[in-house]
């Protein structure tokens, strides 16, 4: 059985960089058991994810009755990953793909009159689905939610066919589809090719077709038109929630400027736009459910009871670093011909020298960008010990200290009220 209250986890996109998540979660898993809580229940009734959140969110549900196991699984995956599981990285992959893409950015008015040159994306990511059906067992999935270890999970993705943000949506009992501007929700069993469209980046991966309504739509990734990305636990009914992002929430005063005043590649650019689909909805979303909560605390108690606004405890962990940065110093683990690729969009050089790390940073399934993303993230988790324990409501053995815990003077974040009817 999942714990009570019902508790939500929400793992938002950004591809490479959902090793951070993993980190995160590993290091909940051991503040649980150092806190003597019942380790045999799931903590999180309600699992949601967006992209590659999306993957490593299916993963846990269906392994919702040893959770602390399928953490262990997907740390296995993530801490040793190749770019191959994901897309084809070995030179004719990348021709009949990258290559062939942006070529026909440049010169496509000329191939199209003796050449049908179609290409989908940048990278063709056919190796993905046979990941996905050995890391995330979707089949356990009906016996999770029947045997009540899971409440629901929800995974979303966005229609290039319709233009609307669809949450798709498995659940242990009927819950009524919520509708709102541009965005719907669709309840039925969650499958591969969800995941493979929630995780499809724009222009990077190709989109998956899923059948709505009984018309075939072209689906991309979930982070895309994502307005509320906190919406679906509320609807599945979490009572709180846990928000794993995948970069900074909020970054430091003052201007960074890249590229020493040149015109910018195509490489940063696209990282840009990457980095607002990915981060910038989260950010926006808890701050005006912050603000709802704050007007909600004005009203007496009397009004309060009649509207369908409730306070909602939650508790947000991002990276402390930039994860920019981070993939900086790991560009060069990139296999040759997806470098070679790359550079052609501006993606160079190392640490200091670098550029078009943005980018990078999403496409770096390499072990060591993302061993040292994990890393981070249990930093950062058990940095946030005592917030943890609090809104679980674990409590730490007489003895046990941290020493993580007094070395961070300064928190990313905290506890939130906020308003549930999204």
């Amino acid at each position: 059985m999942y714990a009570t209250p019902l508790a939500g986890l929400i793992l938002t996109g950004g591809g490479a960089r959902a090793a951070y998540q993993v980190g995160v979660m590993r290091a909940l898993a051991r503040i649980r058991r150092d806190s003597g809580a019942d380790v045999s229940r799931n903590p999180f009734g309600i699992i949601t994810g967006t992209s590659a959140g999306a993957i490593n969110a299916a993963a846990l549900a269906c392994g919702a009755d040893d959770f602390d196991g399928a953490i262990e699984q997907l740390a296995e995956v993530w801490r040793n990953f190749q770019a191959e599981q994901v897309y084809r990285a070995d030179s004719l992959g990348v021709i009949r793909s990258g290559a062939q893409w942006l070529t026909m950015l440049s010169i496509g008015w000329l191939i199209a009159r003796w050449r049908r040159a179609r290409p989908r994306s940048l990278l063709d990511n056919s190796p993905l689905a046979d990941l996905l059906r050995r890391l995330v067992p979707l089949e356990r999935l009906p016996r999770m939610l029947r045997e009540r270890h899971l409440h629901g999970l929800a995974v979303s993705a966005s229609s290039y066919s319709s233009g609307l943000h669809v949450t798709f949506y498995d659940a242990a009992a009927t819950i009524d589809p919520w509708t709102r501007s541009q965005r719907l929700a669709v309840q039925g069993p969650v499958s591969i090719d969800h995941l493979l469209a929630s995780s499809a980046i724009p222009f990077v991966f190709p989109a998956a077709s899923i059948e709505l309504d009984g018309l075939k739509e072209w689906f991309g990734d979930g982070s895309m038109r994502q307005t509320a990305p906190i919406s679906p636990a509320v609807h599945l009914g979490a009572q709180k929630i846990l928000v794993i992002g995948a970069g900074r929430m909020h970054e430091p005063p003052g201007r960074r400027v890249q590229g020493n005043g040149g015109y910018p590649s195509l490489a940063q650019i696209a990282g840009h736009a990457l980095s607002n689909i990915f981060l910038d909805a989260l950010a926006v979303d808890v701050e005006r459910m912050r603000r709802i909560n704050h007007t909600l605390s004005l009203l007496p108690e009397q009004a309060r009871t009649h509207t369908a606004l409730r306070p909602i405890d939650v508790l947000v962990i991002a990276p402390t670093q930039r994860l920019d940065d981070l993939a900086a110093l790991h560009q060069k683990s990139l296999p040759v011909a997806v470098r070679t690729l790359l550079r052609g969009m501006g993606v160079t050089g190392e640490g200091q020298d670098a550029r078009g790390a943005a980018l990078a940073s999403y496409l770096l399934f390499e072990a060591p960008y993302t061993r040292a993303l994990m890393s981070l993230g249990e930093d950062d988790a058990m940095a946030r010990r005592e917030e943890v324990c609090a809104f679980f409501g674990w409590t730490r053995p007489r003895g046990k200290t941290d020493g993580n815990v007094e070395q961070i003077a300064e928190k990313a974040a905290g506890h939130d009220g906020v308003a549930g009817a999204r």
